[in-house]
Formats: structure tokens, C-alpha cells, sequence
């Protein structure tokens, strides 16, 4: 469509320019509305847009709402872009006629869908607020849980389930992953539904995820647990070798990331115990305990030749 017979759109649209002077760049007054050239002085365009309040806000009155009356920020996730108007309803005498009908009436008001989105898109934010998730996240998120809800293909689970398992997805789809118990603490929803919405939701949005590994809960964990670098480094090695050695077949990598872990505090001087990792990591006692047999006799082979042993390989735990 960009042929000579086709010209493209923008190229149609007239550019604000000072005639004498193509390339200066126009200065904008917003009191007169006028574009003017800083070269000549030549009012190029009138009538700009002022987007700011209509009238001054007193440093006293900064408690107030700003007076601008400009409208919302758009949302490009809403049917319409959310350019729609409500009137509110009146209070006085003039509002009414004479048999007390409302004269202003909203000639559309928010249909369900958008309403439902909105809530969805409030619950996904505060979700993310609360393990402290940055805002592309929440976009991601958002834009996610719009596809599904258009598609209508995960009809009769709840919005607040499908919620969760985009945020799980967004999380892992950022490189930032987060696991099924931290998504199932700060929402309303079990972790089996999260889990079961996850993979359907997979399906309706033909889309796949990387596959998780120990190292990217390695840095979160150590940091929540208070253990220093040294001590993060060795147990993300100790991982690693893990799984290249096959010494951990079957288990999750959050798992493997917990026996690491509670191996490298164990031989370092700032010792864990399994319950204060549990409580991080979200992995049973029992779990901790399973993995870390499986890697225990291979401990000699796991630590990176720089480690400073507090407590040497041969008096590690045995469990």
C-alpha cells in the first residue's frame, strides 16, 4: 500500500511547519494557544490543545483533586479505549423535571465485560503489589487475561483464577519466574486451580514457556534467607552440578534449589535449618530432606574449588 499510486497515510497528513523556516522546531504557547516560530516569530498554528488545570492550585489547596478537566488517562484494554462519559446524578432542583425523572441520563453506561475486566485488572495489581512485581509484569498480565477473556475459552472458571495463572505465565514469560505457592499466598485461589488454569491456559493462547531451572529462585531465596554471596553462589553450583551430574532426577528445581541451599549454608558458617528454608521456598521438610540425600554422597564433587568450608564435607549433616 505504499506505492506512488498508494500514498501511505502519514504521508497525507499535513505537518505544522513555519513556511520560511522547514526545520525549526516550533515553540508551543500554551496561554494564547499558538505555535510560533523561534526563528522569525510567525504564529504557525493556533488553537493547541492545553491540557493542563484551568485554573491555578493554591499551595494550600494541594490536598484537593487536580481541577483538570481533560479526562482520563486512555486504556487501550477497554472496548472503546474507555472514552466514555458518565454523568453523574443531579442533586438540584434543575436536575429533575416536573414528574422527578433525571433529565441527564447516561445514554451508555460500562457494559459486564469491561467491568469484569476492570476488576480483573485490579485484583491482577494488587496481586503484583504484594511480591513487589514492577509494572510490565502487571501489563503483561493484563494483556494476557484480555486474550483469554475475548476468546471466552476458559468459560466457567472464575476471573479471578484465570487472573493468577496469567500472572504465573507473565512471570515466567519476564524471566522473573515466581512459583504456584508465592502466586497462591497473595491470591484467593488454590494452588491445584491456579496449576489446572495454567495449562489450559497454555493451550487457548498457543503460547509455551521456558522450562524453570534452580538458578532462577537461587538469588530470591538466599537474599530472603540473609545468606551472603559466597554462600548463594556455592548452592547455585551445587545445583547446577546436580542436575549435570543427573544426581536429582525427577525432582523439581525448586526442590533441588532448597537441598543446595541448606548444603551450602550447612558448610558455610551461616547455617539454615531445613524449616527456615521451607519457610522461603515453600518445600516440605520432608522434600528438602529427600533431595539433599540424593546429592549428599556426591558433596566432595558439588562445591566450587573457591568455597571456604566452615565445616568440612566429611562433617556435613547426614539426615
Amino acid at each position: 500500500c505504499n506505492s506512488p499510486s498508494h500514498p501511505s497515510v502519514h504521508s497525507s497528513l499535513p505537518k505544522v511547519q513555519c513556511p520560511n523556516h522547514p526545520d525549526a522546531i516550533l515553540v508551543e504557547d500554551y496561554r494564547a494557544g499558538d505555535m510560533i516560530c523561534p526563528e522569525c516569530g510567525l504564529v504557525v498554528g493556533d488553537r493547541v490543545i492545553d491540557v493542563g488545570s484551568e485554573w491555578r492550585t493554591f499551595t494550600n489547596e494541594k490536598a484537593t483533586k487536580d481541577p483538570s478537566r481533560v479526562g482520563d488517562a486512555q486504556n487501550p484494554l477497554l472496548n472503546g479505549g474507555d472514552l466514555t462519559t458518565m454523568i453523574s446524578k443531579g442533586t438540584g432542583a434543575a436536575s429533575f423535571d416536573e414528574f422527578g425523572n433525571s433529565k441527564y441520563q447516561n445514554r451508555r453506561t460500562m457494559s459486564s465485560s469491561d467491568r469484569a475486566m476492570l476488576n480483573a485488572f485490579k485484583e491482577i495489581s494488587t496481586m503484583a503489589d504484594r511480591i513487589n512485581l514492577p509494572r510490565n509484569i502487571i501489563d503483561q498480565t493484563n494483556n494476557l487475561f484480555k486474550q483469554v477473556y475475548e476468546q471466552k475459552s476458559l468459560k466457567g472458571r472464575s476471573n479471578d483464577a484465570i487472573a493468577s495463572a496469567c500472572l504465573y505465565i507473565a512471570c515466567r514469560q519476564e524471566g522473573v519466574p515466581r512459583t504456584f505457592k508465592e502466586i497462591c499466598a497473595v491470591s484467593r485461589i488454590s494452588k491445584k486451580e491456579i496449576g489446572r488454569c495454567f495449562k489450559l491456559l497454555l493451550k487457548a493462547l498457543k503460547t509455551s514457556v521456558d522450562l524453570i531451572t534452580t538458578s532462577d529462585f537461587m538469588s530470591r531465596f538466599c537474599s530472603n534467607l540473609g545468606l551472603p554471596k559466597q554462600v548463594q553462589m556455592a548452592a547455585t553450583y551445587i545445583a547446577r552440578k546436580a542436575v549435570e551430574l543427573d544426581l536429582v532426577p525427577g525432582r523439581s528445581p525448586i526442590s533441588v534449589a532448597a537441598a543446595a541451599i541448606y548444603m551450602a549454608s550447612q558448610a558455610s558458617a551461616e547455617k539454615k535449618t531445613q524449616k527456615e528454608i521451607g519457610d522461603i521456598t515453600g518445600v516440605a521438610d520432608v522434600t528438602i530432606r529427600q533431595s539433599y540425600r540424593l546429592i549428599y554422597p556426591r558433596a566432595a564433587n558439588l562445591f566450587p574449588p573457591d568455597f571456604k568450608f566452615d565445616t568440612p564435607v566429611d562433617k556435613l549433616p547426614q539426615l
